[in-house]
């Protein structure tokens, strides 16, 4: 994408502090930065990740992205999700809701399943538009083998600290095995006179795992435990913004958290612009059971224990049950009242994860 100059992010928005994580330093065991990396998890579940060394990969997916978004209509089209539950391929804008009153989204996206991108030139689950195929093995798999890297090193920090076995996790987001795992390059359109702020996306807590986030404007916006108001994430140069998802918080028996957030249009003269951000989704494979894992932690055993409501941890679904569910019922095509966008919820509206949050 050619570079512009941004105006920078406002100094006058409400804002959340996260806590900067050193990958660097993670990856090589270092007991402070660990430390800092669960405070974040369990806590609000977000945090800035820098020395992540994915920056060259990034800037190249925002240039595909870019590619693809030039398309025609008509062509993009050709590669829609469709409203069967399938997230792969391109979404346009006002395809989803955003809340239970049925309101539009305004982003369009392109999204390439990991498996697809690891198996290329054959075909897992979809095929793509030219722009994508042009650049799947310069481009797309070496940014999804990283992001791939980067989250499993958090995961595997997780296992540890939540008393699994060795590989536990790792086990349940098999590479070889058919999953939810995808990246995703967003544009969300420019504020063109609006006088506040949409949603570009709903409300909402994440479907997977671990997501590895770049944007260069703000308009992400998170709601901390015990507060109403919504709060921008500040964008940082070189940083990127990770967070837990659905599938991970139920693992660990609600320990590690899956904090509602949104996007909106950028503040103040930064809503002039386009919004591009690109994210890489690790989910479980579809066949990993949805629940707590009690049996292969006493740590999750107690804190599933501690719970007011101990069966929210057993979903009875599977992880892709869990994702084409949520994907299905956002379709605004299958809207059929406010119970549809009621059964795409995850764990938002779940007070276990709010109520553990200072136990660890």
């Amino acid at each position: 994408m050619p570079a512009l100059t941004l105006p920078p992010f406002p100094d006058d928005v409400p804002t959340h502090d996260l806590l900067v994580i050193d990958y660097e330093l993670v990856k090589n065991g270092d007991k402070g930065e660990t430390d800092r990396l669960w405070e974040a998890a369990t806590r609000l579940g977000f945090w800035y990740l820098k020395n992540h060394g994915a920056l060259e990969e990034v800037e190249a997916m925002f240039d595909m992205g870019a590619e693809t978004m030039r398309l025609p209509m008509s062509e993009k089209m050709k590669y829609e999700q469709g409203d069967d539950g399938m997230s792969f391929g391109y979404k346009a804008a006002g395809a989803n809701a955003v809340d239970e009153t049925g309101a539009l989204d305004t982003v369009e996206f392109i999204n390439v399943s990991r498996n697809d991108a690891l198996a290329w030139p054959n075909k897992v689950h979809r095929d793509y538009p030219p722009t994508v195929n042009a650049r799947m093995e310069s481009t797309v798999k070496p940014f999804i083998k990283k992001s791939m890297e980067i989250n499993m090193t958090l995961m595997d920090v997780f296992n540890s600290r939540l008393g699994l076995p060795n590989g536990t996790l790792a086990a349940r987001h098999s590479v070889d095995e058919p999953s939810g795992c995808e990246s995703r390059v967003i544009k969300n359109p420019p504020r063109n006179g609006a006088s506040e702020a949409k949603q570009a996306i709903g409300a909402h807590t994440d479907f997977g795992s671990l997501s590895f986030l770049h944007n260069k404007l703000g308009g992400l916006q998170v709601l901390p435990p015990g507060v109403t108001e919504w709060k921008y994430v500040k964008p940082l140069p070189g940083h990127a913004i990770c967070n837990v998802g659905d599938t991970l918080s139920l693992f660990s028996g609600g320990i590690l958290r899956s904090n509602l957030h949104r996007v909106v249009t950028p503040p103040r003269e930064q809503g002039n612009y386009e919004r591009w951000s690109l994210v890489f989704f690790s989910r479980p494979q579809y066949d990993a059971e949805l629940h707590a894992l009690t049996e292969e932690s006493q740590i999750i055993a107690d804190a599933v224990a501690r719970s007011p409501d101990p069966s929210k941890f057993s979903t009875g679904q599977t992880a892709g049950a869990w994702f084409k569910r949520r994907i299905k019922n956002q379709r605004i095509a299958n809207r059929t009242g406010p119970e549809t966008w009621r059964a795409s919820r995850g764990t938002e509206h779940n007070e276990l994860l709010a109520s553990q949050v200072t136990a660890y």
